[in-house]
């Protein structure tokens, strides 16, 4: 079973057990849920939310928070003497994902 996940305007592909970093959560506490779900296939069966699955969610542990690589910057202007040179470090929040579930709606646990 994986699923399609959308973190911080990017997307990733991850099944249980998986560990990605992603950019900077504001995490209270050692679990996060994630809600916006955009895909689930287990063992060939594929849903594709529209443009999220409702009932779907992804449980992951927090690993902790790291800087990404660094990023060089780097602004020229010919013949006026300007040159400025930036680095840059993005924090990331290290996840594992613990949970891939995806609950019943109204109509199928009425059936």
């Amino acid at each position: 079973m994986y699923a399609v996940v959308k973190v911080g305007g990017k997307q990733y592909r991850v099944k249980e057990g998986d560990e990605f970093k992603v950019e900077r959560l504001a995490v209270k506490g050692k679990k996060i849920t994630l809600h916006e779900v955009l895909l689930v296939a287990d063992d060939g069966n594929i849903e594709i939310g529209k443009p999220f699955l409702p009932r779907a969610k992804i449980i992951c542990e927090v690993l902790g928070e790291k800087k990404g690589k660094k990023v060089m910057v780097f602004k020229y202007r010919r013949r006026k003497n300007y040159r400025k040179k930036i680095g840059h470090r993005q924090l990331l929040t290290h996840l594992r994902v613990k949970e891939i579930s995806v609950g019943k709606t109204e109509k199928e646990g009425e059936e």
